[in-house]
């Protein structure tokens, strides 16, 4: 009975493992719909409410943040989650787990930004461009904006602390660990913080950052899909 239950330990462990290894694609994936949808950034709403209002209730506005920012959004807390699960029965597992909770916690608050992007935002600019231009006044609470500075804050800190926990980890390239944290720096705070802080929009920095983090997201799934399984660890299970 104990032999069939370890060999049941062993088929349901590979099959995690599957999935894992399957996860970590979504962290190019959401890097590159991410990097696509900060490709053209938004006038002004102070300086041109009229551009402003015409960009964001085009049809192109609406996908690219559906498929862009939110899509991108989801695909980025899949990913980290696999990653957290790849390196937790590492060398650096308490770190890895840390930093996923840190960086899913965050980016799951950014969701809240992105939803009102998407569909708040067009309907502003429609009702403007109808005529009805006291609604550039319309102010949201100043709980959103705590909350989307929480989510940068928590975002920024979790994937940084990813990428320490790849270079550490001594099973994932190291050098793909460096150029997560490095994506990470140039696409939320030369990128994100930085665009909010003067233009108020994207800046190509966020681009950039978002490819970085693709590429480094890549050479994480691609060298995942490649290592062997780790062995059950059956002693541990309570089978010894």
């Amino acid at each position: 009975m104990v032999e069939a239950w370890e060999e049941e330990y062993k088929v349901n462990s590979k099959n995690i493992s599957h999935w894992i290894r399957a996860g970590l694609w979504a962290l190019p994936a959401s890097a590159l719909v991410t990097a696509w949808a900060t490709l053209e950034p938004q006038p002004d709403q102070q300086r041109d409410p009229d551009g402003w209002a015409r960009f964001v209730s085009s049809d192109a506005y609406q996908l690219s943040h559906i498929f862009g920012s939110t899509a991108g959004t989801i695909l980025a807390i899949f990913g980290v989650f696999a990653l957290g699960c790849c390196l937790a029965n590492g060398r650096v597992g308490r770190l890895a787990l840390a930093a996923m909770v840190t960086a899913v916690a965050g980016t799951a608050l950014l969701l809240v930004p992105a939803a009102i992007s998407t569909f708040a935002m067009p309907a502003i600019g429609r009702a403007y461009l109808a005529g009805h231009e006291d609604v550039m006044q319309l102010e949201f609470p100043g709980s959103m904006t705590g909350a989307f500075l929480l989510g940068l804050l928590l975002a920024f800190l979790g994937n940084v602390l990813l990428g320490v926990a790849v270079w550490r980890s001594h099973v994932l390239p190291r050098w793909a660990g460096a150029l997560w944290a490095a994506g990470a720096v140039v696409f939320y705070v030369l990128g994100v913080v930085l665009g909010q802080a003067t233009t108020g929009s994207s800046l190509p920095t966020q681009t950039a950052g978002a490819l970085l983090m693709a590429i480094a997201g890549g050479w994480i799934a691609w060298s995942g899909s490649r290592a062997p399984a780790p062995a059950p660890d059956l002693t541990a299970a309570g089978t010894a």
